[in-house]
C-alpha cells in the first residue's frame, strides 16, 4: 500500500529548518534505503507543507518516522496526516 505524509509547515520553514537538515535527510534517506520511503519533499509557493510518498503494509512505520523526525521534535511541523493513496496509474502494485 502507498501513503502520504502531509507535513504542515511553520512560518519561516525553510530558513528554521537548516540547523536541522542534515540529521533529517539522514533519517529520510534511511527509510529511502530500506524501500519504505519512496520520495518526499517541500512544496513551492508556498512552502507551507511538504509531502512524503511511503510504500509499507501499516502506518506504523510512518508514524516510526514522524516521531524520529528533527523538523517534527523541534516544532518546525505544526501538524501532520497520513493518508493511504490508492494509486490507479503507474506504481507497481
Amino acid at each position: 500500500m502507498y501513503y502520504i505524509l502531509t507535513y504542515h509547515t511553520v512560518a519561516d520553514y525553510v530558513n528554521r529548518r537548516v540547523p536541522f537538515r542534515n540529521e533529517h535527510l539522514a533519517l529520510a534517506n534511511s527509510y529511502r534505503d530500506r524501500g519504505i520511503m519512496i520520495m518526499g519533499g517541500a512544496l513551492a509557493n508556498p512552502v507551507d507543507k511538504a509531502v512524503v510518498l511511503f510504500k509499507s503494509n501499516s502506518t506504523e512505520v510512518i508514524e516510526e518516522f514522524v516521531r524520529q523526525d528533527p523538523y517534527v521534535q523541534n516544532g518546525l511541523v505544526e501538524s501532520w496526516e497520513i493518508r493511504e493513496w490508492t494509486v490507479v496509474v503507474g506504481g507497481d502494485e
